[in-house]
């Protein structure tokens, strides 16, 4: 019995140890990255933070007031573009709004562009795309690992008279390019200066 009882404390005292060992290598693999604090108290982002972009917040949206360009496509659709600033991490996020001036619901038909490796992009400004004319290049929207747009996506649609924030992420061009032609398909080009 006292054996027994021996072999029960031993085995318990291996539990805990195996416990507290598991705990020590479970904080040192779970830190916060490592970083410290700069003297403004605010943590910087990590760099794998930075190297890839986040979509914007949903009601983040441009200040209406400036605009950028506006152009108007078939079916009475009004594309407004308030803001093209570049982020960090190099890359350009194009934020404005749509109005759907029709009399029916607008479904962004053609927007989400054709390129096949995009994957669940319907009613979307997917086929957004900026073009650096000085260095003859074009820059494709942005995806995530799964296949899908970092732009936003019209679920519902747009309803006749209504109006709807939109947002796409691009690689960003070079620092000297400040203009750039914002195109999505069915709608006219529109040029636009890049802040930031």
């Amino acid at each position: 019995m006292r054996a027994a009882m021996t072999r029960i404390r031993f085995r318990g005292a291996g539990i805990v140890a195996a416990s507290a060992a598991m705990a020590v290598v479970l904080t040192a693999c779970g830190g916060d990255g490592g970083g410290e604090e700069p003297e403004g108290g605010q943590k910087q982002p990590s760099s794998a933070a930075s190297d890839k972009p986040e979509a914007p917040d949903a009601e983040e949206s441009a200040d209406p007031s400036v605009v950028l360009a506006k152009v108007s496509g078939p079916d009475g659709i009004d594309l407004i573009i308030n803001s093209a600033q570049r982020d960090s991490g190099g890359f350009v996020t194009v934020k404005g709004s749509v109005k759907n001036g029709s009399q029916q619901q607008f479904a962004a038909q053609g927007w989400q562009g054709n390129e096949q490796e995009m994957v669940g992009n319907g009613a979307s400004v997917a086929g957004a795309s900026l073009v650096d004319q000085t260095g003859k290049k074009r820059y494709l929207a942005l995806r995530d690992t799964d296949g899908r747009c970092l732009c936003t996506k019209f679920t519902t649609g747009i309803a006749p008279g209504a109006t709807s924030p939109f947002f796409v992420q691009f690689p960003a061009p070079p620092a000297g390019t400040a203009e750039v032609d914002f195109q999505l398909p069915t709608m006219p080009t529109a040029t636009i200066k890049i802040s930031g």
